[in-house]
């Protein structure tokens, strides 16, 4: 493209020379040769080609072979306030000026040196300006383009945690549904075999528990797909589970073979209803690990306390565990804690100081929404 524009600029400023100024070419035709001939490294090296133009320049002022060709030291002085440096920009318009004042000494009648200088370095001045603002406005795009990248990188970055985070939560809330009713039915299943023989009316109502711990799990799950789908049809009948349904959940575990108490203080509606979700998937899944880790015998002790401003869960055992949930391979412990900090609250798990477990943790109320 450089190439094409120095031999139009060549053709034209040649012809205009020939009709106005030479009618018999010779020596200028050389200079306009080699005035051209730079601007096809314009843009490759603006410095060097502009100062080579100026060399040629001189050498014609010297020889005192006036061309019109002469004008593209303006668009050589333009292509380097667009391209280069403000250092060699300024290099280009004192070299330029000089020039200037070389050729309106010699060329112009001594009355109108002075407008011709002024007049030729308005010239000089537009081109400058017209290069500067040119890159300015292509530095400007850079940044915009830049910027673009950068947030549709960020946003990538934003969906891949976005999806690592409900990834997490699903991954969290099918760990607390599948694993505490399938340790109850599990439990209530080894109790049936036991008893069928000497209590057979015991191991009818256990398997009658299993049965409807079955049906409660599939509950839990349509309630959570109907979280996830907004075309599930349960979706509305079966909401999130909260406080309130912390009694059928001891009933479920007591019935399992583990005695618990419920103690709940407080004013239950005054918790959002996400925090409650929390409370019910803390106190679910540390009778879980109880059930699970504990010898028979065992007896589990849940509190819960609500005020405006936090919901405190504490859930004990008194018995020795047969292996610590901390030891497990299970996520139970992790995906609590993950749970408690969504609250920014504070979150503890280990064995107490007279024997057994302890769950102990406090969601902050303050900023959550309901």
């Amino acid at each position: 493209m450089d190439a094409l524009f120095a031999a139009a600029v060549f053709a034209m400023l040649t012809g205009a020379m020939h009709r106005a100024l030479h009618p018999v070419l010779g020596q200028p035709l050389l200079f306009n040769a080699l005035l051209a001939l730079p601007l096809v490294w314009r843009r490759r090296a603006p410095l060097v080609a502009f100062l080579s133009m100026s060399a040629v320049a001189f050498v014609q002022w010297w020889l005192n072979v006036r061309t019109p060709t002469d004008i593209t030291l303006l668009i050589a002085l333009y292509t380097v306030a667009a391209y280069a440096s403000k250092r060699h920009t300024w290099l280009a318009i004192g070299v330029l000026e000089t020039g200037v004042l070389l050729a309106s000494a010699r060329w112009t009648p001594p009355e109108r040196v002075f407008e011709s200088f002024v007049a030729l370095s308005a010239m000089a001045v537009a081109a400058t300006v017209i290069g500067v603002n040119m890159r300015s406005r292509r530095a400007h795009l850079a940044f915009l383009e830049e910027r673009a990248v950068r947030l549709e990188r960020e946003r990538d970055q934003q969906a891949q945690l976005a999806v690592a985070g409900e990834r997490s939560r699903i991954a969290r809330e099918m760990h607390d549904i599948v694993t505490h009713n399938l340790s109850v039915m599990v439990a209530l299943a080894d109790g049936a075999v036991f008893a069928q023989e000497l209590h057979p009316e015991r191991a009818t109502e256990a398997m009658r528990q299993v049965s409807t711990t079955g049906r409660q799990a599939i509950t839990d799950m349509r309630r959570f797909l109907g979280v996830l789908r907004a075309d599930e049809p349960d979706a509305l009948r079966h909401p999130m589970p909260g406080i309130a349904q912390l009694r059928p959940l001891a009933d479920q575990v007591r019935a399992a073979g583990l005695p618990t108490d419920l103690d709940v203080s407080g004013d239950p509606a005054a918790v959002p209803l996400p925090a409650q979700l929390t409370v019910y998937r803390l106190v679910q899944e540390a009778l879980t690990n109880t059930l699970k880790h504990t010898p028979p015998g065992t007896r589990a002790d849940v509190r819960v306390r609500c005020a405006p401003e936090y919901v405190s869960v504490r859930i004990t055992d008194d018995g020795p565990a047969l292996q610590s949930p901390a030891e497990s391979n299970g996520q139970g412990l992790h995906g609590m804690r993950e749970r408690a900090a969504v609250y920014g609250g504070e979150f503890e798990a280990g064995p107490r100081p007279d024997g057994g477990w302890q769950v102990r943790a406090v969601l902050a109320l303050s900023g959550s929404e309901a």
